[in-house]
């Protein structure tokens, strides 16, 4: 679907705004003539007057395909009597053409915008109906193929993004090529926000330019698993991008829990694939992942079936590319490069094109104030005058926020600090230490480790310790090998993985619980990876209090390497109703009066037994909770069942711990 604005001169002023009265009977009458032009075409195609200035007119129209837009759109002005003469025709997004319709409803050339937005289905994306989600639209920009390829250098991504551009080209030039249809649509995979939007921009205007596209117009959306995704809205988003593009920018949910996670994730991948495949000889899908998220990139293979996909992918650069690509992006800013540039470089790593940019951009501005400007050599670098500044960013505040913890938060706000410090120690030329933040998190089931750890991989990120921030989580079977010789290279595998961010080993004891010699290989490449990639990754090895002790008791060369100890205790009663009560609000339910002094005795039972759940307990208990109350609700006849009712929580509802002990007193009611 296209959206059109129009702007012309007209010969003369056909509505003189001094006169109220004439000038409404003229709207009236224009808005007449629009209505009879509409009613004879075809059914996805709509034009009308938007505004009138003196002799400035504005008008817009909506097309289902581009094919004879001109034409229609002088008929339009020669039905309504309208002679004008510089007349342009631009392509614009939803947004600009909702602007046009109220203004049109606004000066009465068109008697209801919302029902043109209803009509072309527009109403169920923009809000009136339906649940809106946040999106954003762009239009395409005209580039030559060696300009396309130019700037694809500056991505890394010479193995994938060049061969799929030489493919686009050499379709359209083949003999009786029409240009309909997809046969392919992409999946891109990169944790830079830069390089996927450049990528996608750079792929579109590709296709653009060979006719596997008829809009300009793009959509693109970030999802992840807590998006409340509306099928209803979701589909017509695809039914107004006919003819276009819509980018999914799918990011896991990096706050909750892993099984509550992959449900959720589940539930949107699904609408996101079902809807690509229903409409995917009508609109382009382009599938933005995270790197290393083999998970995640496997659901949505399960879900796309028949659809096939280009895959493009960063790359590392090895030595000599690394050099070669900070060359050229030295030359491209018109300076010569040092020994500086490159004297940090690791010879046995690879590196991202994110990485090589920040590493150019700080070297250039220290050339800039050093050679190029010598009169600011003393002026101090701004993240060295905030580096002992309050930590900031919302995962931060999102951790501050979280109930109990208080341990946890004291030694992971020290760890921090103590990082920064360092980074201040070398901004400034003073020694310092190749400092390492290594962890190990003990604590019982749901006392939020890997939550905590997810969040503090962010706020390292967020306060310029890490470079990238994501979580790798990673247990026995991803770092353990089945034959000689495999485990070293997983593990290394996964390290890599992790370059920039944190790599969360779960059970960590459980690498040597079992018979072999595999799982001590597997530690003493862990100790190696650690020590080779202390400034570039946070690894963090969780699990049970007792356990993790007897684990790090077996290996000192592993527990030296570990600077924090970090302590999850379990939550206390008050700390557990809290829980529900954000939890219960997350989900807009209400908790009776009745219903929260229940739960503050079923959790001050629940958690003595051994295998309390903590967090996990508390969300299992709210799920368990709004089944029984819907078997109250449907006891009752539902058109005497209020809106209020549906979202309360009463005490009834609330389950008891399973397996009193014997002789117990069954709480707040009868023994």
């Amino acid at each position: 679907m296209l959206f059109y604005k129009i702007e012309a001169i007209a010969d003369e002023n056909f509505i003189d705004a001094s006169d109220s009265r004439t000038a409404r009977e003229v709207r009236r009458n224009l808005s007449a003539r629009c209505e009879k032009f509409n009613r004879r075409q075809e059914e996805n195609t709509f034009c009308f007057l938007s505004g009138v200035d003196g002799n400035a007119v504005t008008a817009g129209a909506i097309f289902a395909h581009p094919i004879g837009v001109d034409a229609v759109i002088s008929a339009f002005f020669g039905a309504i009597g309208l002679s004008a003469r510089d007349r342009s025709v631009t392509e614009i997004v939803i947004s600009e053409m909702e602007k046009l319709l109220s203004a049109a409803n606004r000066q009465d050339f068109i008697d209801d915008d919302d029902e043109i937005k209803e009509k072309f289905g527009l109403d169920k994306i923009t809000g009136r109906f339906g649940r809106p989600f946040p999106f954003g639209e762009n239009l395409i920009v005209d580039r030559s193929r060696g300009k396309i390829l130019q700037c694809a250098k500056k991505y890394l991504m010479n193995a994938t993004f060049p061969p799929e551009i030489d493919r686009i080209y050499s379709a359209a030039a083949a003999p009786n090529f029409k240009g309909y249809g997809h046969p392919v649509h992409y999946l891109l995979e990169t944790d830079d926000a830069e390089t996927r939007r450049e990528i996608c921009r750079l792929l579109l205007s590709a296709l653009y330019a060979n006719h596997r596209l008829e809009n300009r117009r793009y959509g693109f959306l970030d999802l992840k698993a807590d998006t409340d995704l509306s099928k209803l809205s979701y589909d017509a988003l695809y039914r107004a991008s006919f003819g276009g593009a819509v980018i999914v920018r799918y990011l896991s949910e990096a706050d909750a829990e892993e099984s509550d996670t992959t449900l959720r994730d589940g539930e949107n991948v699904e609408i996101i694939c079902e809807t690509a495949k229903r409409y995917r000889n009508r609109v382009l899908t382009v599938f933005c992942l995270p790197r290393a998220c083999e998970n995640l990139k496997r659901m949505f293979y399960e879900n796309l079936g028949t659809v096939s996909l280009v895959e493009l992918r960063e790359e590392f650069a090895d030595a000599a590319q690394t050099k070669a690509f900070l060359k050229m992006l030295a030359g491209e800013a018109g300076v010569r490069t040092d020994k500086k540039l490159f004297e940090k470089l690791e010879e046995d790593r690879g590196y991202l094109a994110p990485e090589l940019h920040a590493r150019f951009d700080e070297w250039y501005n220290d050339k800039l104030k050093n050679d190029v400007y010598p009169q600011y050599k003393g002026i101090s670098a701004v993240k060295t005058e905030i580096a002992l500044s309050s930590p900031r960013g919302s995962a931060y505040d999102r951790l501050r926020e979280m109930v109990g913890l208080d341990g946890a938060k004291s030694v992971l706000e020290k760890a921090l600090r103590s990082c920064k410090m360092q980074k201040l120690y070398a901004d400034r030329g003073f020694p310092h230490d190749r400092f390492s933040m290594h962890m190990v998190f003990t604590g019982n089931p749901g006392t939020a480790k890997t939550t905590a750890a997810r969040l503090f991989a962010r706020i390292l990120k967020d306060n310029g310790v890490l470079s990238r921030g994501q979580l790798v989580e990673v247990g026995r079977a991803d770092l353990v090998g089945k034959y000689v010789g495999w485990t070293a290279n997983l593990v290394q595998s996964r390290f890599k993985a992790a370059l920039g961010g944190v790599l969360f080993i779960d059970e960590a004891y459980s690498l040597v619980e079992k018979d072999g010699l595999y799982g001590d290989e597997a530690i003493n490449t862990i100790v190696q990876e650690m020590e080779n990639h202390r400034e570039e990754v946070v690894v963090i090895f969780a699990g049970y209090p007792e356990p993790m002790e007897r684990f790090l008791n077996k290996n000192p060369g592993l527990r030296s390497r570990i600077a924090f100890h970090v302590p999850f205790d379990d939550y206390s009663t008050q700390e557990l109703c809290e829980i529900a009560r954000l939890m219960a609000e997350q989900k807009s339910l209400r908790l009776t009066d009745g219903a929260a002094e229940k739960l503050a005795q079923v959790f001050d039972v629940a958690r003595k037994r051994e295998d309390f759940g903590n967090g996990r307990y508390v969300r299992n208990t709210l799920e368990q909770a709004q089944m029984n109350q819907a078997s109250r609700l449907l006891a009752v006849p539902v058109d005497k069942i209020t809106d209020r009712e549906l979202m309360t929580i009463r005490a009834e509802d609330i389950p008891l711990p399973p397996q009193t002990a014997p002789g117990t007193r069954r709480i707040g009611f009868n023994a």
